[in-house]
């Protein structure tokens, strides 16, 4: 008799903890082989294909499209044709965590209440638990008692709650109003759990807001409610991954006070010394030799010996990596942005680094990479030259602490002094620029890191 087992979602990465399902390519009833692709999963870093464990037929679907489920979680139930055992899905009836994202649904405004009253949604003894609380300010925590409470002049009908989320808020006293000022980096504006770990690793910022007070704060800076004239054309939807990029480009740029030091490398020796070897590098190694592999080694090298550039915050307290791991900013087809990262970069040669930069490149065309190429970054580059930008400012990779643009290389005339003579000379010139989060990396360390990348890429290789 044939089998029937849970089909769980499989992990897709170490800080990948929720995934949402985007697409059943097998529907209920339909039959499939091994290793056939089951379902589409979009989780906060890339897409997945989740293939089948076995030969078999679908079931029941667990999760419909849009669901978001946890990692380990069951999301359909398979029959196994030929009778495997149920080690290779772990069987399990916990369905209900399986949850549609929710709104506050239930929040509803009272009519003539003042801006300082706490509007209460009760639940089972919700009017008891809070009295017995004595809660009546606009700071009301979630979990008190059973009910749920926010500022009345605070209420976000798009704010996203899900039941996970929710039960993060109670557990951790994270009042609703706290709650909506939370970036949100989910689909539609809503919150995932993924912010609010992070919010919370980043030593709760906005505990102590103040809340949304009718009375006008005369000292308070308030963002000017201008009517733009956007014009008139063809109305683009952002997709997923460019609404995931605005979220977090905007999240750097908030949390991150950005500062950009320049130099200008004279990469001359380094342009002779590839032309020369790029043929016989790849007849050796077999792989092309591009300039980004050359970036990556510079990086790396001066990493070791600045490594507090190769760090981020947490709270209070600064992480200086173990790991040096270079991520490069990629274009996918779409038009969209991904960082792979080379693993270990100090640790590689530089032909494995050209193996690396070159199977990541070639993935990222294909829009094939995976959870593992993208995750564990520590610093990241970010090839404008590539676009023929002279140089750029770019923002911040969080959690990295910099994030290094690379300009194109451009032959013109230089003042070149030996011997205590000038001349003029043709040399290859390209801008370094380097965005820094001034929290923890000053000027002093900025500067000096950025300038040994250039002494790097400016000696001639042997």
């Amino acid at each position: 008799m044939a089998n029937k087992t849970d089909f769980i979602l499989p992990k897709m990465g170490e800080s990948i903890t929720e995934g949402t399902i985007l697409n059943w390519l097998i529907q209920e009833g339909e039959t499939f082989s091994e290793g056939d692709i089951l379902v589409e999963v979009g989780t906060d870093k890339v897409d997945n294909e989740v293939p089948a464990p076995f030969d078999g037929m679908m079931v029941k679907h667990l999760a419909s499209d849009g669901d978001v489920v946890e990692i380990g979680k069951p999301v359909a139930q398979l029959e196994a044709s030929n009778g495997k055992p149920e080690s290779e899905v772990t069987a399990t009836d916990d369905h209900q965590e399986i949850k549609k994202p929710a709104g506050l649904e239930d929040l509803e405004k009272e009519k003539n209440v003042s801006s300082n009253t706490v509007e209460h949604i009760s639940m089972k003894k919700g009017a008891e638990s809070n009295k017995q609380n004595g809660s009546s300010g606009s700071q009301e925590r979630v979990g008190t008692g059973n009910s749920k409470s926010v500022s009345s002049s605070y209420v976000n009908q798009d704010l996203f709650v899900s039941p996970l989320v929710d039960k993060i808020a109670r557990e951790n006293h994270i009042s609703y109003e706290e709650l909506a000022r939370i970036p949100a980096t989910g689909n539609e504006g809503r919150l995932r759990k993924s912010d609010v770990i992070q919010y919370l690793n980043d030593g709760r910022p906005n505990q102590f807001a103040q809340s949304v007070s009718n009375e006008p704060d005369p000292t308070a800076y308030r963002i000017p409610q201008l009517k733009f004239d956007k014009g008139t054309g063809k109305i683009i939807k952002m997709d997923r991954m460019r609404s995931m990029i605005a979220d977090h480009m905007v999240y750097s740029v908030h949390t991150s006070p950005h500062v950009t030091a320049y130099v200008e490398a004279d990469v001359t020796d380094l342009v002779n010394w590839r032309n020369k070897n790029k043929g016989p590098f790849q007849e050796k190694h077999g792989e092309r030799l591009t300039f980004t592999p050359l970036f990556v080694d510079a990086v790396a090298r001066a990493i070791k010996e600045f490594p507090n550039i190769n760090a981020s915050v947490d709270g209070k307290n600064i992480i200086v990596k173990e790991n040096i791991n270079v991520g490069m900013a990629t274009a996918l087809p779409s038009g969209n942005l991904i960082v792979p990262v080379v693993k270990n970069a100090d640790q590689k040669s530089l032909p494995e680094i050209a193996a690396d930069v070159n199977r990541m490149a070639n993935l990222a065309r294909e829009n094939k990479l995976g959870g593992d190429d993208i995750k564990g970054g520590t610093f990241t580059i970010s090839n404008v030259g590539t676009f023929g930008s002279l140089m750029g400012t770019p923002i911040i990779n969080q959690p990295e602490a910099a994030i290094l643009a690379t300009g194109i290389i451009k032959k013109r005339a230089e003042v070149m002094t030996k011997d205590g003579v000038d001349s003029i000379e043709i040399r290859s010139m390209m801008m370094l620029s380097l965005s820094f989060d001034h929290r923890i990396v000053d000027g002093f360390l900025g500067g000096s890191f950025l300038r040994k990348v250039a002494d790097y890429l400016e000696q001639a290789r042997g």
